[in-house]
């Protein structure tokens, strides 16, 4: 016959501390987790409104290289509506040292900030 054992058996499972310490440290995962993806998100809306300014200066810029009239050197502004934002933007036309080139410079800003948000630059013959 067997005898029982001088202390009693311990019951499996953990602790109510171990749990708490395996919960605490899930939190800090999580909570970590969840601060990355407000960055993420962050990021992507920067990046979204970044590349649609760039996209719309691009089409300024391919509508002065395609003008068929000569340019004129000044400053042409206008406003524009794309993915909900209402984009305006500003083309400069500058003479250069030879009179047959100019120098076309676009300026896109979103919701009326104040913040160039894309720029781009070309050079444009008058013919």
């Amino acid at each position: 016959m067997k005898q029982a054992p001088d202390h009693p058996r311990r019951p499996s499972g953990f602790t109510l501390v171990e749990m708490l310490v395996a919960l605490a440290v899930f939190s800090l995962a999580a909570l970590a987790m969840l601060n990355l993806m407000g960055q993420n998100l962050r990021t992507a809306a920067i990046l979204e409104e970044s590349v649609m300014a760039s996209i719309i200066a691009e089409n300024r810029a391919v509508e002065a290289l395609l003008a068929t009239s000569s340019p004129v050197a000044g400053v042409q502004t206008g406003e524009e509506e794309a993915s909900g934002h209402v984009w305006q933007w500003e083309r400069t036309i500058l003479a250069t040292d030879r009179p047959e080139i100019f120098r076309v410079d676009i300026r896109v800003r979103v919701d009326g900030r104040q913040q160039v948000a894309a720029q781009t630059s070309l050079f444009r013959g008058t013919k």
